[in-house]
């Protein structure tokens, strides 16, 4: 809930608290952020524009896609290694900052290893964080661009995640406690490789987690790096909103992805490949 994570939040205009009153958070400046019915607070500016953020149609494939538990091993993973970053034992009241949330699943799969934390669901996508404001009792879910200066305070959160997300270096560093650790997740050019060329699909770099851990290299540290690699045996409707949720949804319109998966045998065998990452903030001790 937004009450969990209000006391680290800040008013994206002036820099000052933020607090909950009147269905909206509000600064002592006059600076007020309404909070939808759904739950989610939107601070973004007015000149702010979607971009990539997902499409009502992408949140929706997202959340059956990941509801359906397709990934859930890639979600276990992540949330042991957040629980072996914070401890076992978290400080009271800390925060696990997700930095490109989406719909909330990977959030709220580190907040059920992690009892004692709450979770910053931070997205563009106003679709996707009406649900993540819903799926998880401790995620407080906020519309803001990670691009931008993070309307949060220093060291306010004990882990920083990005999964499939952009990466602001200097700003995951800024908003990191003391001995907190930033866990990266992206895809290996494993990842749906046996779909690429028959559904058209965009390819993934094979140098893509050395390239994240150089341009990182200014603010943080690799202290560790899995790689993890799974088959999924889907139906051609499951790989239709496998690809509706990523970025080729961009690329490859509805109708000609039916067209080319009715070409494809049933179930179809999808091989998931995942590189996952623990950087620590340079200059710091990790506790």
């Amino acid at each position: 809930m937004l009450s969990d994570i209000v006391g680290d939040l800040l008013c994206p205009v002036c820099g000052a608290d933020l607090a909950e009153r009147d269905r909206a958070l509000r600064c002592d400046a006059g600076h007020a952020f309404d909070i939808a019915r759904q739950g989610y607070v939107n601070l973004l500016p007015g000149d702010a524009r979607p971009g990539t953020a997902d499409t009502p149609e992408m949140a929706r494939s997202r959340d059956a896609f990941l509801g359906a538990g397709h990934f859930d091993p890639l979600m276990r993973m992540l949330a042991e290694r957040v629980r072996e970053a914070v401890g076992a034992e978290p400080a009271a009241g800390s925060h696990v900052l997700d930095a490109g949330a989406g719909t909330g699943h990977y959030l709220a799969a580190v907040l059920d290893r992690t009892p004692g934390m709450s979770g910053i669901a931070l997205d563009l996508s106003k679709h996707a964080l009406r649900r993540a404001a819903r799926i998880h009792p401790r995620i407080g879910a906020v519309a803001w661009d990670v691009w931008r200066h993070l309307p949060l305070r220093d060291g306010s959160a004990a882990a920083v995640l990005n999964v499939f997300a952009p990466r602001n270096g200097p700003e995951f560093r800024r908003v990191l406690a003391q001995g907190g650790a930033l866990i990266v997740v992206t895809p290996t050019a494993q990842h749906l490789h046996t779909l690429i060329g028959p559904l058209g699909l965009l390819s993934v770099d094979e140098r893509k987690p050395e390239r994240i851990g150089t341009a990182l290299g200014a603010d943080f540290d690799l202290e560790a790096r899995e790689r993890h690699d799974m088959e999924m045996s889907l139906s051609r409707a499951e790989v239709e909103t496998l690809v509706g949720m990523g970025p080729s949804a961009w690329h490859v319109p509805a109708e000609i992805l039916r067209e080319r998966l009715s070409a494809l045998p049933e179930p179809v065998r999808v091989p998931a490949s995942f590189s996952l990452s623990v950087f620590r903030p340079r200059g710091r001790e990790s506790s």
